[in-house]
């Protein structure tokens, strides 16, 4: 979920986290009354009975908050794919004590060190959590794709679900490598492949951000890059045909909740054409953004910080909601290039858990739940606000690990290029290093937009006061 994967060990990361969260007011727990809500049993309402269908969930090792479990199969010259949300409103009551401890958490927070969760973990990583060998309620889709992996019919309903496999994605991608997938499983290269491709044919983007990991070689820190599988963008597409099919289904019916983005504005896209400069990312001005990322491989250290820095055009993204037949002026997903919605992760984001349930009211054909429409006006700008916590609490961690990277080095000449310089202030600006791949404030006369420069680092303190600061000046 987070936009940045950041992996550290060393204690000195664990106590700047720790301060971060304190200054940031993050909740530490949750209050007794909250857990005790939590453990109540589910408010089963009328729920097929599904429990034959052989589920299998792809998460990371020892991943315990399971929001997703699926299984595909062919369906003639086709494809038919069934995908199990859990469904948390079968344990939320609207109003409660747990429904407004959602509402003031919003999303699941990611630290290096640990997480933050949206639900007590007796919920999300007990009760509601589709874990294997468990029945549990869920919110079952079956999408039927044609031979080119387009969505031909869409369908959602309550269903008890039984997952019979938790996977990871290395195995994943070693079994179906091997040749020794059973058909369910082998499927997902097969499908993955076809939206994938489909993807690129309407203009969408999927970044394959791989996780930055700190480590510790003779005294000092080293900044490597774990790339993802193609099981990860496989697994990534059964989850965004998902939320296309969900954005569609309430754009017929006339009420739902989006997420949106616009095009970039000109100017973001420009400080990325900067920063693939400094990086020596050959970006021509006939190749589109869409076409340079598909052809960036996250193994390579340049290319993997690209990928990091392209995170910065989803900034932009928001929750339109809409009722009664009045559809907004936005209704896509710049990125998806699509109609698209959030209701994949209900256990680690909130408005997911509102999507969920317009969509079971569309494909029923009754009316949306009042406490789902209590919450429109609202749940835009709750969702606004904690993802503006959860990218503070990302790029202050960013901050912490390059300030530790580089903590050691003060006084050392870097080779860089100027990739932003403030409008007001032209001798303050943003310096790109081409070794390591980090960014920093640097401070100087004649600062030029695309500059290539040398720079001193001045300032690397991972824990000052005020938070952690990098900072160069021209050499």
């Amino acid at each position: 979920m987070p936009r940045r994967r950041i992996r550290v060990t060393d204690a000195l990361f664990r106590s700047a986290f720790t301060a971060l969260r304190a200054e940031l007011g993050v909740p530490s727990g949750f209050p007794p009354e909250v857990t005790a809500e939590a453990e109540r049993p589910p408010l089963l309402k009328a729920y097929n009975d599904a429990t034959d269908i052989p589920l299998f969930t792809i998460d990371p090792p020892g991943s315990t908050d399971l929001d997703q479990a699926m299984h595909l199969s062919r369906r003639g010259t086709g494809y038919r794919v069934r995908y199990a949300i859990a469904d948390v409103a079968a344990f939320v009551v609207p109003g409660s004590t747990l429904d407004a401890e959602t509402h003031r958490r919003v999303l699941t927070l990611y630290f290096p060190d640990t997480r933050i969760p949206l639900h007590p973990p007796v919920l999300s990583e007990g009760a509601a959590s589709l874990l294997p060998d468990q029945v549990r309620p869920a919110a079952l889709w079956t999408i039927d794709l044609d031979a080119d992996g387009r969505t031909t019919a869409a369908d959602v309903r309550r269903a008890l679900v039984r997952s019979r496999v938790r996977l990871d994605y290395e195995s994943v991608q070693k079994a179906i490598d091997s040749g020794t997938a059973e058909e369910p499983l082998a499927l997902l290269a097969e499908v993955g492949r076809l939206r994938e491709a489909l993807e690129v044919e309407r203009g969408g983007i999927s970044l394959r951000v791989p996780e930055q990991e700190i480590v510790e070689r003779d005294g000092t820190y080293v900044l490597t890059y774990r790339a993802g599988v193609p099981a990860d963008g496989w697994n990534a597409q059964i989850s965004l045909l998902t939320g296309m099919a969900a954005a569609d289904l309430m754009l017929a019916y006339g009420t739902g909740v989006l997420r949106t983005l616009p095009a970039a504005p000109d100017g973001a896209v420009g400080r990325l054409r900067r920063t693939a400069h400094a990086l020596h990312i050959d970006w021509p001005h006939h190749v589109s953004y869409a076409a340079l990322v598909r052809s960036l491989d996250p193994r390579n250290p340049h290319h993997a910080a690209f990928l990091q820095e392209c995170t910065t055009l989803l900034r932009g993204a928001g929750y339109t909601v809409f009722r009664d037949g009045v559809l907004p002026a936005i209704t896509t997903h710049a990125a998806v290039a699509s109609p698209y919605a959030h209701c994949t992760a209900p256990l680690r984001r909130l408005a997911d858990r509102y999507a969920s349930e317009i969509c079971l009211a569309a494909v029923a054909g009754t009316a949306v739940p009042d406490w789902v429409l209590a919450a429109f006006e609202a749940l835009p700008r709750e969702m606004a606000e904690g993802g503006r916590l959860a990218a503070k609490a990302e790029r202050e961690c960013v901050d912490i690990v390059e300030a530790a990277l580089l903590k050691d080095r003060v006084g050392e000449v870097f080779d860089g290029c100027v990739v932003d310089v403030e409008e007001h202030r032209p001798t303050v600006g943003t310096v790109q290093l081409e070794t390591p791949a980090v960014i920093g404030r640097v401070e100087g006369a004649g600062l030029e937009l695309g500059e290539r420069l040398r720079v001193r680092l001045t300032e690397a303190d991972p824990v000052g006061q005020g938070g952690a600061k990098v900072r160069f000046a021209p050499a």
